[in-house]
Order: C-alpha cells, then structure tokens, then sequence
C-alpha cells in the first residue's frame, strides 16, 4: 500500500493543469471564486493622485518655519481640488481623500490647529514631510502585477480590480465532475427507508463540498451492484466529465465492481493507501476523464475525499495556491487508541487549555461508519503510520478543519 504521501504526489504528478487557451472572459460580477488564468497588470496608479489622509490643513513646511499662525487661501474637497491661487504664508483647508495641493508637504489634522477668530490658524507643532498624504501609486504601481495565474478571485481580489477600472477577467473552466454512488442498499436522501436499506448519505456530502469548490456537477445518482450498468454509467459520465467520483464499490466483496469495470475501460493508477479510514481508495484514468473511487463508508469517503481529492480538484482547477494544510502540535487530553500500521485520522476537538496550550480530545467512537462524531468536531488528530497507543500529555499533530469542511 501506498502511504497518503506517496498516494498524492503520484497523484498530482500525473494530473494535467487547465490549459491557458482554454479561460474564460467573464465580467468581474460572475468571475466570484473563480480561477485567473491570466495575469493581472495594473492600468493605473492607486491612488491616481496624491491625497489627504486626514481631515485638516495641507500646509508647506517653509510657511510654518516663518509662522506658526498661517491664513487660509481656500478649500479641497474630495472630488473638488483647491484651484485658486496658493498665497505665501496660508494653508489650504483640505478634507480625507481630497487631492494635495501643488507645493503641499504634510497635512496636519484638524484636531492639532486652533481656529482663530480673526479666520487664521494655528499650529500646535511643526508637521513631518509627507505627513498625512497618501502619495500617487502607494498602494499599487501602474505596471504592477496585481494577480498571478492560479490565484481564486475572492471578495479581497476582485473590488481591487474594479478599483484599477479592470471590468473583466480570464478565468479557467470549472471543473465538471460527475458524481455516482453504488450499492443495492442505497436510498436517495428524502425517500422512504426500506429495510436492510441506508440512506445515500456520501453522495450528498460530496455533492456539498464540490458545490464549495466551485465545480460543475454532474450528478449520475445512484448505481445498483451491476455490472453492465456500472460500464455503461461510467462509459456516459466519462464522456461529459473532467473528473469521475464514485462512492462504494471499490473493496474486494463480490458486488464491488467499481476497479473491474474501472481496469476495463481504463487504467488503475492505485488502489488501497495506508491510512485509516480511507484504505479503499482507487485513482485512474478513464478514456477522457480521471477517477476517484471513494471507500462507501461515510467516515472513509468524507476524509479521502479532503485528503486526495480536494487537491487533485485545486490541481484540475489550476488553483496554484492549494497547499497541504498545516499541522499544529497539541496535548492529547485523553489516551488515543491507534494499531501500528497506517497513518490515522481520527476525529479530534482541539482548544486552548488553561495553561495556554493548544489541548486536543478525540470526539466520540472512532469506526469509519459513525459520522455523527464530524459534526462536534473542528480537526483531525493525524497520528502517524509506525505510532502506536497515545497516551494522555502526550503531543500529537492535529489538522484543523477548513472552509471546505465549516
């Protein structure tokens, strides 16, 4: 068996990128999470022109060494720069984000001059250079790059770009996955419970999370343990999809036909990793689409899905920045039962104790058919493959969950 690792950079080596020829021009309004396929540079400066920080006095430095008291020649107003005439020794009343005026070395805020009677102005202090003035291109330089390729356009990148003036965008096609589960036991979500039945319960989950990875779904239902109709659903699916999962079927029972089918009409890249759960996981290559075959049990299908296919989506997708999420050390609060073996992802709930400490305890049974244990649960306690029982105070890695499981 494949240790995860090994699993997923075999994974992604083989896994294409989008290709650039392929974006998409869509106006900023529909380009939300989406994927740039182009890079961004900017039109213009941010700011366009210098301008006041402040509600105050824009004030020229040599003035205020003659006199601390200065007259006031006019006013700038956001939209309505100063454009009289600027006389010796006066300042210009200048509100926030209002342009400097021509010559103006500092604003000094309002709060900092004294308004006499007689319409002049004091000054408390003597302002610094620059004081208070956001100068032209301080936030973004014309030329600048201001999106890589492989950056998602979010609620942060795409106001900058309506900002440069930018109304359009390259994006990469989504990702179309067609999504199926297996099983004569399985019931569609809704419907009446039959006995010896269970509801489809991972093909919504998984339906769940593409929904937040933005892909195009295709969903094939559920398949009965046949055959015929498991090459023919493949053979459809396949055929619309960049990308075919399946839930069920790939253990070694007489039903599961997902990897005789799958070597049939396409290639088994790997099949069973060492991690618990999640040991029936099956990767290949159909005639135009990639497979993920999925374990059937909920626990099992939820964790590789996060762990292998949630990256080889990000790899589809052409989103650059997906990175493998970051292990934190914590306490384990209570013994950990784990077999030496293969790496484990049990269920943890972590917080900060205390002492400060980053403190983690395992949430309910671990059997890879509860998933009620999910729901009261914000990590995975990831105990590596040679490690054996943990014991309470020990240190262990956790994984704090992600937007795509909040």
């Amino acid at each position: 068996m494949l240790s995860l690792e090994q699993a997923l950079e075999q994974m992604l080596a083989q896994l294409p990128s989008p290709a650039a020829e392929n974006a998409q021009i869509l106006p900023l309004t529909q380009a939300a999470e989406r994927i740039c396929a182009q890079e961004v540079i900017s039109p213009i400066n941010v700011p366009s022109f210098d301008n006041s920080a402040m509600d105050g006095y824009a004030v020229r430095l040599a003035d205020l060494a003659a006199s601390m008291t200065l007259s006031v020649a006019g006013k700038s107003f956001a939209g309505q720069p100063f454009q009289g005439e600027w006389a010796p020794q006066s300042a210009v009343r200048i509100m926030t984000g209002a342009m400097i005026p021509t010559g103006a070395d500092a604003v000094v805020m309002q709060e900092n001059v004294t308004l006499n009677q007689d319409g002049t102005v004091t000054f408390s202090e003597l302002p610094k250079q620059g004081q208070n003035i956001r100068y032209i291109g301080e936030d973004v330089k014309q030329g600048d790059v201001v999106l890589k390729i492989g950056e998602k356009l979010t609620a942060l990148s795409l106001p900058l770009l309506a900002s440069l003036g930018i109304a359009e965008v390259a994006v990469f096609p989504r990702v179309k996955v067609a999504v199926l589960s297996t099983g004569d036991e399985l019931v569609p979500v809704g419907k009446p419970l039959e006995k010896g039945k269970i509801y489809d319960t991972n093909r919504f989950a998984v339906t769940l999370m593409l929904q937040k990875l933005n892909c195009e779904i295709l969903d094939f239902s559920i398949l009965p343990d046949n055959e015929e109709q498991f090459e023919r659903a493949f053979q459809a699916a396949q055929a619309q999809a960049n990308l075919v999962i399946t839930s069920g079927g790939v253990s070694v029972g007489e039903a599961d036909f997902t990897k005789t089918v799958l070597e049939k009409i396409g290639q088994v890249n790997f099949w069973k990793i060492a991690m618990k759960p999640g040991k029936p996981f099956a990767f290949g290559k159909l005639e135009n689409a990639w497979f993920c075959g999925l374990p059937g049990n909920p626990v099992s299908a939820l964790v590789t899905f996060y762990q292998l296919v949630y990256p080889a989506i990000a790899k589809l997708s052409g989103y650059s920045a997906w990175r493998r999420p970051q292990l934190l050390p914590a306490f384990a609060a209570t013994k950990l039962k784990k077999a030496v073996g293969r790496q484990d992802f049990q269920r943890g709930f972590y917080q900060i104790n205390a002492q400060g400490q980053i403190e983690v305890s395992p949430v309910g049974f671990q059997g890879s058919h509860l998933f009620g244990s999910f729901v009261k649960s914000n990590c995975f306690i990831v105990l590596e493959a040679e490690r054996g029982n943990v014991n309470a105070g020990e240190t262990v890695m956790i994984e704090p969950f992600d937007a795509l499981l909040g």
